[in-house]
């Protein structure tokens, strides 16, 4: 069985996690964990997929233009 965790013990949490990667890292951890839940979330509801495309093979979608 898991746990509650109330309030005390997510700020322990915080503080702990603040100690091993620094204040500076977090926005990074948080930028990494929210693209990790949303490739999560296209893959589990499928629109991860490659979708064929429609017209001449050799010209490149659109979204291969935007890219830098």
């Amino acid at each position: 069985m898991i746990p509650k965790l109330g309030m005390g013990e997510l700020v322990i949490i915080l503080l702990i996690v603040v100690v091993l990667f620094g204040a500076s890292k977090l926005p990074q951890l948080g930028a990494g964990l929210g693209q990790g839940i949303r490739s999560f979330k296209k893959a589990f509801s499928g629109e991860d997929e490659e979708k064929p495309v429609s017209g001449n093979a050799s010209t490149p979608p659109s979204d291969a233009t935007k890219r830098v």
